[in-house]
């Protein structure tokens, strides 16, 4: 890559940004699935806040980025980002499974993925904050989509021109957090 960046997702969370607005110059940030590193590379351009990121696989150091290597179903991780970030504004996630070929059990674990990196915002993230995650699509993506307009007050899709042709490939979008006792208190 001509910048310099790990990988070609690296473009497009570019894209999501320049769309989206959803990192903002002082945001502390976690990236989950963060390996081999190219959305923290970006991340650590947008903001002057801590940009933390965590995967199973170990992660070749950026500076001024942390990285934990771990399951971000895991508390105890969960609860180390929460201690070296204090307050969480931003969760993205690029994560997938490894590709087995078959398209239901992929897309199945997609969106178990994407259920793991919600849990995971709803859990570190501030009210205000925002959520980017992967997730394939087919017949379980629109009840995550749901999930994530239960904790969020705006959310959309959006769909890479990076991604390969045909890709199932699509990033739910939340933004403007709210915690459960906030959406219960509304009803």
């Amino acid at each position: 890559m001509r910048e310099g960046y790990r990988s070609r997702a690296a473009y497009k969370l570019i894209e999501i940004q320049n769309r989206h607005h959803i990192i903002r110059e002082t945001d502390n940030v976690v990236d989950l699935g963060a390996a081999p590193g190219s959305w923290l590379q970006v991340i650590r351009g947008l903001t002057r806040g801590t940009v933390l990121g965590i995967d199973l696989s170990p992660i070749v150091p950026i500076d001024g980025v942390i990285t934990l290597t771990g399951d971000i179903a895991d508390r105890e991780i969960r609860s180390e980002a929460r201690n070296l970030l204090g307050v969480v504004n931003v969760v993205t996630s690029d994560a997938a499974p490894k590709l087995s070929g078959h398209k239901s059990y992929d897309q199945a674990r997609s969106i178990a993925l994407g259920e793991d990196a919600l849990s995971f915002a709803c859990e570190v993230l501030k009210p205000g904050g925002n959520f980017v995650a992967k997730a394939f699509q087919g017949e379980d993506f629109q009840q995550l989509y749901r999930e994530v307009q239960d904790h969020f007050l705006s959310v959309r899709t959006f769909k890479s021109s990076v991604s390969r042709k045909g890709s199932a490939e699509i990033y739910i979008i939340g933004k403007n957090h709210v915690s459960m006792h906030e959406t219960e208190g509304s009803v």
